[in-house]
């Protein structure tokens, strides 16, 4: 195992006239997290989970969204209002061979609700985490190794979680990380991401790619380009491996 789940980060870029914290909101009452805010008016704030791992930062770029997010969340819903009521709209419907409906938020960006039984449904709505990817088993592959479990097949995707449970993980705290083939490569920077404890030079001897170095953290990108930001193991994590 090279690394541990920290948390998810979300790219905002509200549109002319449109609240910044608009997306965090959305997101807030989606996934049943609470809204942070701060006392800066241009800070769209963070979502807070009650377990470690569910919380999202909301970060503001330059830059809107210009293309499919190739990375995007699954997330439980008893009806489809219960979005639709907070401003998502309706890219596919579930049919005959899909089922989950694709939507998107009020920024556009893409996700996937599953109508599901309420005994399946945790106060934390996110149920899986999805990547596109060029070569799906390759990607699933490198995360799965980096956080000490093992991938596989199902459905078409390559997936893997950290227990049999439903919704927590031990790698994460949704069911699963799923990763599905699709033709064209990444082109621009992913409006989702996620975050890691562990140490750059691991992750730089398998194969991941330095973009940049922050204050507290190091921004890399995995073999096939997506970008994930990796901070210093917790204290408590550096005495243990002592």
């Amino acid at each position: 195992m090279v690394a541990t789940f920290k948390e998810l980060c979300l790219d905002t870029h509200p549109a002319d006239g449109q609240e910044v914290t608009a997306l965090g909101r959305f997101w807030s009452a989606a996934l049943g997290l609470d809204l942070q805010l701060s006392d800066h008016p241009q800070d769209p704030g963070n979502l807070v989970g009650p377990e470690e791992g569910q919380g999202i930062a909301i970060c503001p770029v330059p830059e809107p969204k210009t293309v499919k997010h190739r990375v995007h969340p699954d997330i439980s819903v008893r009806d489809l209002s219960e979005v639709l009521d907070l401003g998502a709209t309706v890219i596919r419907p579930q049919d005959e061979e899909i089922r989950w409906t694709v939507m998107a938020d009020p920024e556009g960006g893409e996700f996937c609700a599953f109508v599901q039984p309420p005994e399946r449904i945790a106060p934390y709505r996110m149920f899986e985490f999805n990547v596109d990817s060029v070569d799906a088993e390759a990607s699933a592959r490198w995360w799965a190794d980096v956080f000490g479990v093992e991938a596989e097949p199902k459905d078409g995707y390559w997936w893997f979680t950290g227990a049999p449970g439903f919704p927590t993980s031990a790698v994460a705290p949704f069911f699963a990380m799923v990763f599905g083939n699709v033709p064209e490569p990444k082109t621009v920077k992913n409006r989702w991401h996620w975050d890691v404890y562990g140490r750059v030079d691991d992750f730089l001897a398998k194969g991941a790619t330095l973009l940049w170095e922050m204050p507290r953290w190091t921004v890399l990108a995995d073999p096939e380009g997506n970008e994930f930001c990796v901070f210093p193991p917790p204290v408590v994590e550096l005495a243990e491996t002592r």
